[in-house]
């Protein structure tokens, strides 16, 4: 007991230590990016850290509850007006899954479960599932879905900084007043709704169940109080530890051509999504930064933060990566065995 206690408290100072270092560089998502990236680098440098218990659940929890505050009975009604597009998005998701699918299956020479539970932009606990049922590889699975959201988080909010995407589609909390009280009620309400969506043993259960209980509180008019920033650091700080304690210490050594063809899949996946994304804003009229972000294949937690802290339309990049992770759980299997039954038909 007492090691593991040790090793939580060493994740978090080190998630602390390179949050902050990674704030002073004003490097984008810094109390998310920093510690993903140094407890991974720890881990798989055999550093004997890990994320305590709960730290993934609380982060999303804090985080859910954020975004939450951004969908105001203005901001509802316009996600509302976009379900075409959300819809479109959702089917280009699953289009560059299984494009990205193929190219690690050819590279990686993986077999087809595998290379499209490994590739599908899902929740990963939800994939390596789904995928064990097709007969999947799950070490391989979840370790691609793990370097999937590194290196999206990695990229994404660095190439939006690159290229001075900021503020061009704000969009404002319902309220900027902090009151200790209804922070309280808040963040009670928040975990009771994440509770609940965890018991009925759905994906992401705490992100989800205190984005709805939020929205529904904002929506409604229901004021109680701002989220202090240092509350919203503290779990994007913890997301962050959780994620990066994923990686283990024979991470890149006991498949590095698995490893080195998923990096290539997951950077097609982002051009693809890109490209992706251009379309439906040129289409929709929609700025073309915010559907870009709302297309990019990385978590609802990660990229809304991106959007939060980049001021690029929080709902609508939200409400993008909900309706995939919804489109994709209900679809990836259904889809993969039409595709499977299709194949066995023609020979292949």
């Amino acid at each position: 007991m007492a090691s593991q206690l040790k090793a939580w408290l060493g994740a978090l100072a080190v998630a602390l230590a390179a949050g902050a270092l990674f704030a002073w560089l004003r490097t984008p998502i810094p109390w998310m990016l920093g510690p993903l990236c140094v407890v991974a680098a720890c881990r798989v440098g055999g550093l004997a850290i890990a994320a305590p218990p709960g730290a993934r659940e609380t982060g999303q929890w804090i985080i859910g509850t954020a975004l939450g505050l951004y969908f105001t009975p203005v901001v509802l009604a316009e996600v509302r007006d976009a379900w075409w597009l959300l819809a479109a998005g959702a089917a280009c998701s699953i289009a560059v899954g299984y494009a990205s699918a193929a190219l690690l299956a050819r590279l990686a020479d993986v077999d087809p479960a595998t290379a499209v539970f490994a590739s599908a932009p899902g929740g990963a606990p939800e994939m390596v599932r789904l995928g064990e049922l097709f007969g999947a590889r799950a070490d391989r699975v979840a370790v691609a879905q793990s370097l999937r959201i590194l290196i999206v988080v990695a990229v994404v909010p660095a190439a939006f900084t690159l290229i001075g995407a900021h503020g061009s589609d704000a969009s404002a909390m319902g309220t900027t007043h902090f009151n200790p009280g209804g922070f309280a009620v808040l963040m009670a309400a928040t975990l009771a709704g994440g509770a609940l969506v965890w018991r009925a043993r759905l994906p992401n259960p705490f992100v989800l169940g205190a984005l709805a209980v939020a929205i529904a509180l904002t929506g409604a008019e229901v004021r109680l109080s701002s989220l202090p920033t240092v509350v919203a650091n503290a779990g994007q700080l913890l997301l962050g530890c959780a994620l990066g304690s994923r990686f283990e210490r024979d991470f890149l050594h006991g498949a590095p051509r698995f490893v080195a063809a998923v990096v290539a899949a997951v950077l097609l996946a982002i051009v693809l999504s890109a490209l992706a994304g251009l379309a439906l804003a040129a289409v929709s009229g929609r700025p073309a930064v915010t559907v870009v972000l709302g297309m990019a294949p990385g978590g609802i937690a990660e990229m809304a933060i991106t959007a939060k802290v980049l001021q690029l339309g929080v709902p609508l990049v939200t409400a993008f990566h909900v309706t995939r992770l919804v489109a994709l759980l209900l679809l990836t299997a259904p889809v993969f065995r039409h595709a499977r039954r299709l194949r066995r038909r023609s020979g292949r």
